[in-house]
Parts: structure tokens; sequence; C-alpha cells
């Protein structure tokens, strides 16, 4: 049995990770999503919504869990984080290692798992290599503040959160800068071939 090559996408907010993702996908590589788990946490987890329920009561309703009022909740009270941390990270974890043990069970050489807050996270302990993609400052805020609902205090939150980009490209193993989709579907394509990855889906 092959070794499984276990790759950690990372980037601050709206540098392209989720593009960069897309095209891992497109070239048969199984991806986990950290975002896309939280999701189906916060819609169909009991002990996530329960949890989060005790703590934000007003961000819990009929579907699951308000992403938007959490994160104003979130805004106004920092120390929520923790708590909330302390709720999801175990959820997701268990997500994540039951997505990397099929994979090994189908026997892939190279997985990508989507980690927003990797380095925060210290989850370069257990990855093979780290992937970042980054763009310039200005194509970062464009991006961000085309999004629906973004506002510049939610942009400043997430950015306060994260690692400085400088930082990141600084411990990677890999860099991408997602200037334009064909610079990034070529990156992305020879980062493959060099890790050795399989096209078959998990």
């Amino acid at each position: 049995m092959a070794k499984l090559y276990v790759l950690g996408l990372t980037g601050s907010i709206g540098m392209g990770k989720t593009t960069t993702a897309e095209m891992f996908r497109d070239a048969g590589i199984a991806v986990w999503d950290a975002d896309a788990a939280v999701h189906e946490l916060y819609t169909s987890h009991e002990a996530t919504i329960s949890g989060i329920a005790e703590i934000v009561p007003a961000a819990v309703g009929p579907t699951g869990v308000s992403r938007e009022i959490l994160r104003n909740f979130l805004q106004a009270d920092k120390d929520l984080f923790s708590k909330l941390e302390k709720i999801v990270y175990p959820a997701i974890r268990m997500h994540r290692d039951a997505f990397l043990d099929k994979c090994r069970e189908l026997d892939l050489k190279l997985a990508v798992v989507d980690i927003p807050l990797l380095y925060e996270t210290g989850a370069e302990k257990w990855l093979d290599g780290v992937l970042v993609v980054t763009i310039d400052a200005v194509t970062q805020r464009d991006r961000v503040m085309g999004r629906k609902g973004m506002t510049m205090d939610a942009f400043k939150m997430l950015m306060d959160k994260q690692l400085p980009d400088c930082e990141k490209r600084k411990r990677a193993d890999f860099v991408i800068e997602t200037k334009t989709l064909d610079h990034v579907r070529s990156e992305v394509n020879s980062l493959i071939e060099k890790l050795g990855g399989n096209t078959q889906n998990a």
C-alpha cells in the first residue's frame, strides 16, 4: 500500500483558496474542505448544534446554526471564539480523520485538506506539506468586499484571526500566486505531478 501524502491547502481570506481546491478536484484529487465540513456540522450534527445553542441560543433555528447571526455575536464578543472552538474543533477533527481513513482505504497517493486557519491551529505538525495561495493586498480586499453581506468590520475581524500572508508564505512548502486561472491550473497540475498524485476520487 502506497503512503498517502496529505497536502494542506491554506491562504488568507480572498486569496483564491476555494478556486485552487476546485482545480485539485477537477484533476481527480480527493479534497477535504474545512468550511464545507463546518456547514455540514452546523446543519445536521446534533451535538454541535446543541452545543452552540447553549452559548448563543439566538444563532440556532429550525435549520441549524445561522453563520451570519453567529458571526455578528462573535464580532460583539471576542470571548465567544474560544468557547466555539471547543465545540466545533473536535467534531471537525473527526470529520477530517474519516476522510483521510477513506483515502488510505482506497490506496490514494495524494489528498488535499483545505484548512483556512492551518498555521493558526498548528495543523502543519501532522501534514506532509503545506501549499499557500497568495495575491496582492488590493486584489484580496476587492475580492472579499465583493462577497454578499461582507463588511469592512467583518473583513478586519477575519484578518485579525489569521496569520499575515507574508508569514504564511515563509513557512509554506509550496506557494501559488492566484493571478490568473490558467496560471493556477498549471501550477496545480505541476504540483500534482511532483507529488505523484493519482486521479482516483475518495
